[in-house]
């Protein structure tokens, strides 16, 4: 297991500086070649990367090693793919790196998702706006581009974490899609997260 400061979602590249000893430990079993070569991922709710003694979620993305670079000093560069969703059941020892017992959650069945798209992308809409006019009032020259929301997958579930990957979301909001149980609910959580970023926006702009 891997804990990070960010939330990986299943389809998202995820690229890595490896130095930390146990880290490196991890690298060198998972590419052993007696194993596939992936690990879990989850967000880490308090302390740091680095030492150890963090909080970590309960809910994580398995991540592929795609590309592994060994450098000088016991250091890897890896580019990974975030694949599927798991659950820990049970945290184990950090011996020598962090591990579990965890388990693929595959989404429930999803319902018709097309109300929901056209509120979403309604919602993306007004927040960019919003955005852009406070990047002017306070003398931004280039405000951020608004996501794309075009060109989505046609399988639910890839489709409701691609659109969390694209939009503006903390990494709160992104673990709340990461642990929603179907699609249905990953894009009212995705609304939710919207609604009150638009909320906001408009109070700074008061």
């Amino acid at each position: 297991m891997f804990p990070l400061g960010a939330v990986l979602l299943p389809g998202e590249p995820l690229s890595l500086q490896i130095f930390e000893p146990r880290y490196v430990a991890l690298v060198r079993d998972c590419m052993d070649g007696r194993r596939e070569p992936e690990f879990g991922v989850v967000l880490i709710e308090r302390g740091h990367e680095v030492g150890g003694g963090d909080v970590r979620t309960e809910v994580g993305t398995l991540a592929r090693i795609t590309e592994v670079m060994e450098l000088p000093g016991s250091r890897f560069r890896l580019r990974c793919q975030g694949t599927e969703r798991l659950r820990i059941d049970r945290w184990l020892p950090d011996a020598p790196y962090p591990q579990a017992e965890a388990e693929l959650w595959p989404d429930g069945a999803a319902d018709d998702d097309t109300a929901q798209l056209a509120t979403l992308r309604d919602r993306a809409a007004r927040l960019h706006d919003l955005t852009a006019q406070f990047a002017r009032r306070n003398g931004i020259r280039r405000p951020p581009p608004s996501a794309s929301l075009d060109d989505l997958p046609t399988d639910p579930t890839t489709r409701s974490f691609d659109l969390a990957a694209r939009l503006p979301l903390g990494p709160t909001d992104r673990q709340a899609a990461l642990t929603a149980p179907d699609s249905t609910t990953r894009l009212h959580c995705l609304t939710t997260a919207l609604d009150d970023a638009i909320a906001m926006m408009e109070f700074r702009l008061l």
